[in-house]
């Protein structure tokens, strides 16, 4: 039934951390649930405590490691396949690590932003996080703390020895801002611009297909909730139960990796 219903066009994908884990990317409250184990940084706790965004930044330096390693799945590239048949005409994710597009993907709308750019807080400069990543490492020489875990924003649990003695750097630009990853951190509002484009996206469609995705909090139940409002139908893959299921028309719990090829394949054979 999902086939059928993907094959007819105009879908927009609404994705979220459950369609990197088979990246190595944990999610936050499925099967590998990074919440079961650390709470995430907070803007406020960011922005108003310095030893927070130094714990932070040693953190999210040895997590980043593990971002830059992983590389799309099968899940990401069967929705690339799926947008390059015209079938899926836009792509909404709750993800930072960027993987739909290094999968082939276009046009990605990154709803809590991207790990991939660093934004001065003081001078709004935006600045590649590799560049940052090297001034880290030229003011931390020797530091080899190792991850035991890594959240899907690239916050990595460390002990709190480890993370003694870590300098974190300022903004280049206005010599000394303070840096922050570009991403929306817990307790931080998504631009009104960027949810425009998505309410836009979602209600220009005849299908919303939901993958990897508890819809836990608003910032991605609300599209699900407006296209149901719409009575536009609702579809999702996910693996365990979401907070948007009674919303839908369909529900499947598989692992993406497994689902979404399979339904390029069935879609290739209706055509």
């Amino acid at each position: 039934m999902l086939a059928k219903l993907l094959a007819a066009g105009d879908v927009v994908v609404l994705s979220g951390a459950g369609i990197s884990t088979e990246s190595g990317i944990p999610d936050y409250r499925g099967p590998s649930g990074a919440l079961k184990r650390n709470t995430p940084m907070t803007y406020q706790a960011f922005v108003g405590d310095p030893v927070a965004r130094r714990r932070y930044w040693a953190r999210s330096y040895v997590g980043w490691r593990t971002m830059t390693r992983a590389t799309p799945n099968s899940g990401h590239h069967a929705v690339a396949q799926l947008q390059r048949r015209d079938l899926v005409t836009g792509i909404v994710t709750q993800n930072v690590d960027g993987l739909h597009q290094t999968g082939g993907a276009q046009a990605v709308v990154e709803l809590h932003g991207s790990l991939h750019d660093v934004v001065c807080l003081g001078c709004g400069d935006l600045s590649p996080r590799e560049e940052l990543d090297r001034r880290l490492t030229e003011a931390n020489p020797g530091f080899g703390a190792l991850a035991t875990a890594v959240n899907p924003d690239g916050d990595a649990d460390l002990r709190d020895e480890e993370i003694d003695g870590f300098q974190v750097v300022g903004c280049r630009a206005c010599d000394g801002g303070v840096l922050k990853p570009d991403v929306v951190f817990f307790g931080e509002t998504v631009p009104a611009e960027r949810v425009r484009e998505c309410f836009d996206l979602v209600e220009g469609a005849r299908l919303l297909l939901v993958l990897g995705s508890s819809l836990t909090v608003m910032s991605g139940r609300r599209f699900v909730l407006r296209a149901a409002k719409l009575g536009i139908p609702v579809a999702i893959v996910n693996q365990g139960p979401t907070r948007g299921d009674g919303y839908a028309t369909l529900t499947v719990d598989a692992p993406l990796g497994t689902v979404l090829p399979e339904l390029v394949r069935l879609v290739d054979a209706r055509a």
